[in-house]
C-alpha cells in the first residue's frame, strides 16, 4: 500500500516569533471567510515570554468558551510576567477556542465544535479542528510541560481541584504530572476520570510523554475572588515547579487527595425539572443519602424524583443552574484518600 500522504500545512499563522527573547503579544491568525468578511480571520491571542535557554511551558485556557477562571489568570500573567524573572520560555494561549469565548458558549458558534473533543485535529478540517491541529502539531512540540485550565463553565460548579491523568502504560509521565498537580496547590488533587475522553487535549499531551496538569476551578459562568486567588497562585506554582520561574511557590493549605470512581462517580438526571440541592458543594455524602431532588414543573401534584449518593465521600461537582433535563450530569462524587 502507498504511504499515507503528509498532512498539509496549517492555515494558521502566528504574528509572534517563538525564538525571540523578551515579551511579545500577538495572535494566531486563522482565515475565516464569512458573510460579513469575505477575507476575514479568527484572531486568537497569544503571548510568548522568553529569556535564554531553559524549559518551555505551554499554558492554555478557554478550551471551552464559557470557562473564565483560567482565561482571567492567563491574561494577567501574559500582561505582567517579566522575562528577566524566568529561564526558558512561557507560551500563553488564554482562550484557545476564541470563537466560543467571544460568544460565551462551550462550543464554537462557527462550526459547533467542542475543542476539547477535537484533538489532535485536522489542518483541512473545520475551524475547531484547525485550531486543535495547530496546537498539536506546532505548539505542543515546543513544550516540555503543559497546563490547561478549566472550570465548570455555565452549567457546572466544581470544588477547586488540580488533576493529572491515569496512565497505566506510562507510570513515569503519570508520576511527573501528579507531582505538578500537587505543586499547583489547589484545595483538592485528583486523577482525571471523565464521562467522555475521546478527542481530549489531555490525551494528546500525555500520549506525547510530557507532564500535563488540568484543573476544574469553580464554574457557573463567572469568576469568584477565592477561586481567582487559587488559580493565580496555581499558575505561579507550576511555573516554579517546572523550573521556568525563579521564585518561591505561593504557600497554601495542604491539598486533600480525592478519587473519582470510574463507576458510580457521576449521577445523571432521569427527568426534567427544577433541581433542589440537599447537600452543599464539597459536603460529605454517604451511599443511599438523598443529595438532590428534581421537581416537575409542567404539572402540579407529582412527587419529586430523589437522587441518592452512590459512594461515600464528598460532592465534588454539581449541576448549575437550577433547571435540568434528562441525561444531564447532576453530580460528580469523589472519595477521600
Amino acid at each position: 500500500m502507498p504511504p499515507n500522504p503528509p498532512h498539509p500545512p496549517s492555515t494558521i499563522s502566528p504574528t509572534v516569533d517563538f525564538d525571540l527573547d523578551g515579551r511579545q503579544h500577538g495572535h494566531l491568525v486563522l482565515p475565516h471567510s464569512h458573510d460579513e468578511a469575505a477575507y476575514g480571520a479568527v484572531m486568537i491571542p497569544i503571548a510568548v515570554i522568553k529569556n535564554g535557554d531553559g524549559p518551555t511551558v505551554l499554558l492554555t485556557g478557554g478550551n471551552h468558551g464559557d470557562e473564565y477562571q483560567g482565561v482571567l489568570s492567563l491574561i494577567k500573567l501574559a500582561n505582567t510576567l517579566d522575562p528577566s524573572c524566568i529561564a526558558g520560555r512561557v507560551i500563553v494561549v488564554p482562550c484557545m477556542n476564541q470563537p466560543a469565548f467571544a460568544a460565551g458558549t462551550r462550543t464554537s458558534p462557527i462550526d459547533k465544535g467542542n475543542l476539547n473533543r477535537s484533538f489532535p485535529g485536522r489542518p483541512d478540517g473545520t475551524h475547531t479542528e484547525r485550531i486543535a491541529d495547530y496546537v498539536t502539531r506546532t505548539l505542543l512540540p515546543m513544550a516540555d510541560a503543559v497546563l490547561d485550565l478549566h472550570d465548570g463553565g455555565r452549567t457546572l460548579d466544581f470544588i477547586p481541584l488540580a488533576s493529572s491523568m491515569i496512565l497505566a502504560d506510562d507510570p513515569e509521565t503519570e508520576a511527573r504530572s501528579q507531582a505538578a498537580a500537587e505543586a499547583f496547590g489547589a484545595p483538592y488533587v485528583t486523577k482525571l476520570v471523565e464521562l467522555d475522553t475521546l478527542g481530549m487535549w489531555d490525551l494528546v499531551v500525555t500520549a506525547s510523554g510530557r507532564p500535563f496538569v488540568t484543573t476544574e476551578l469553580g464554574g457557573t459562568g463567572g469568576t469568584r475572588p477565592e477561586i481567582v486567588k487559587i488559580t493565580d497562585a496555581g499558575v505561579h506554582n507550576v511555573l516554579v515547579h517546572w523550573g521556568v520561574l525563579s521564585d518561591d511557590p505561593v504557600a497554601g493549605s495542604p491539598s486533600a487527595h480525592i478519587r473519582v470512581p470510574e463507576v458510580d462517580g457521576y449521577v445523571l438526571s432521569r427527568s426534567d425539572g427544577l433541581l433542589e440541592w440537599l447537600v452543599d458543594l464539597g459536603g460529605p455524602v454517604e451511599v443511599g443519602q438523598v443529595i438532590a431532588r428534581v421537581h416537575g414543573t409542567k404539572r402540579l401534584g407529582e412527587n419529586p424524583v430523589d437522587y441518592r449518593a452512590t459512594v461515600d465521600g464528598i460532592l465534588a461537582m454539581r449541576h448549575h443552574p437550577g433547571l435540568v433535563k434528562m441525561g444531564d450530569a447532576i453530580a460528580m462524587q469523589a472519595t477521600l484518600e
